[in-house]
């Protein structure tokens, strides 16, 4: 039996009422950037404290760190996901988990957050690697002039830290993009969610995955080229060599 193909589908209305099949992925397309950005702004902060917890003199806050990273890091983001969308409002009180499973848009909250905690264990280790490839004087010098620990982070190790390490966090970014489509399991109706869609209600399963694949791509494209104007800006000579 051969595939007939049908480029134009996409002009032609879904059966859901939200317009063509295009509006369908576009949709999805949106969904999936903004739990991409939500996502990626908890690994951000999070990841961030625990990285410079993990290069702290202090062995408590060295250990928390490390328990920290490796319970998101060695754990599926599926598993992870289960656990925040169908555990968790089980283990509570009654009164909690009924909110949490009556809660509007619940599926783009737990992405959200499980996503975003799962990506800051790997923002976490970027940064402590970041952190510690620093010259060990920096540190010294920070010290004699009288900085406190606080203040040798915020104005002298971090900023270094962050232009070194801009690179493989755009890596990272661009990987937080693509797990978004794990977060259809847990009824997320992102872009991945919505070409199943498509593909279930007109049976062109290439052209919606294909369409997909595409608006991926263009996403990811878009943020290297953008990163990498960025990464240029903010090189360090000495440090980051510019392309």
């Amino acid at each position: 039996m051969n595939y007939h193909w049908n480029w134009r589908i996409f002009w032609e209305p879904a059966p859901n009422g939200t317009g063509t099949y295009l509006d369908m992925l576009l949709s999805g397309l949106l969904l999936t950037i903004e739990t991409a950005i939500c996502a990626w702004i908890i690994a951000l902060i999070c990841g961030s404290i625990v990285g410079v917890l993990r290069t702290l003199p202090s062995k408590t806050a060295s250990r928390i760190g490390f328990l920290y990273v490796e319970f998101f890091r060695n754990m599926p983001l599926l598993v992870q996901l289960f656990l925040w969308f169908f555990v968790l409002p089980e283990v509570l009180p009654n009164a909690w988990g009924l909110w949490l499973k009556q809660m509007p848009n619940a599926p783009f909250f737990t992405a959200t957050i499980g996503l975003g905690l799962f990506m800051s264990a790997r923002v976490a280790e970027q940064l402590r690697s970041g952190i510690g490839s620093l010259p060990r004087g920096q540190k010294l010098a920070a010290t004699a002039l009288g900085l406190t620990t606080a203040q040798t982070y915020r104005y002298v190790l971090l900023p270094m830290a962050f232009r070194i390490v801009l690179p493989p966090l755009t890596s990272e970014f661009l990987s937080t993009v693509k797990n978004t489509s794990v977060a259809i399991t847990i009824g997320l109706i992102e872009l991945t969610a919505q070409a199943r869609a498509m593909q279930e209600f007109s049976f062109q399963v290439f052209e919606a995955f294909t369409a997909a694949t595409v608006l991926y791509l263009l996403v990811n494209i878009v943020v290297a080229v953008a990163m990498r104007f960025v990464e240029r800006g903010v090189a360090i000579p000495g440090y980051i060599t510019g392309k």
